[in-house]
């Protein structure tokens, strides 16, 4: 981890991996593992600084960096890709876990806030790629104003999956929007 004491706050922008189905063929991030993984994440957000995070909502790496967040009392924005059921049916409450009541309770508290964000994005991979650039822009936007480190965090594995990529896609778009990349492993 680097010394950030001295360095501007951070509005920190995350993707990554959702918990392995049951069936999974590959381990990208078996539940097993989500007690370490959000271990790492409160590591990494107290080393940075940061200030507030802005991410989707999908069960793994969204919620647990959405939980330890609030659990630091940082502002908590959250980007959908669609609207609300049908995100919570397809990417939450699909895979082994509660995330159901989580993803509940911190998409109540966000839209509370004023910091939920539902795109109408459509469907698959195009929806998922509009919602990672509007996760990038929301950061940006979040970090206007006083001096503050735009850092891109990436929980996974390590390896694109063949095809679409979602968790890929994020990482070269923040790299190209010039983001400070941190890497989370999930395994």
């Amino acid at each position: 981890m680097q010394d950030h004491h001295n360095a501007p706050a951070a509005v920190v922008a995350l993707a990554g991996r959702r918990v392995d189905a049951e069936d999974a063929e590959t381990q990208r991030f078996p539940s097993t593992q989500v007690p370490l993984v959000r271990e790492r994440l409160a590591e990494l957000l107290a080393a940075e600084g940061a200030e507030a995070l802005v991410c989707s909502a999908a069960c793994g790496a969204d919620l647990l960096a959405l939980e330890v967040a609030e659990r630091l009392g940082l502002r908590r924005r959250i980007v959908l890709p669609f609207a609300l059921g049908r995100f919570r049916e397809t990417s939450v409450v699909d895979r082994p876990g509660d995330w159901g009541p989580v993803f509940d309770r911190l998409v109540a508290a966000a839209e509370a806030a004023g910091d939920l964000v539902v795109l109408e994005a459509g469907d698959g991979s195009a929806a998922y790629a509009a919602a990672n650039e509007a996760i990038l822009r929301e950061a940006r936007a979040l970090a206007t104003g006083a001096p503050r480190r735009l850092v891109a965090v990436v929980a996974w594995e390590g390896s694109a999956r063949e095809g679409s990529d979602a968790t890929e896609g994020f990482r070269q778009l923040a790299t190209q929007a010039g983001f400070e990349p941190r890497f989370v492993p999930t395994l």
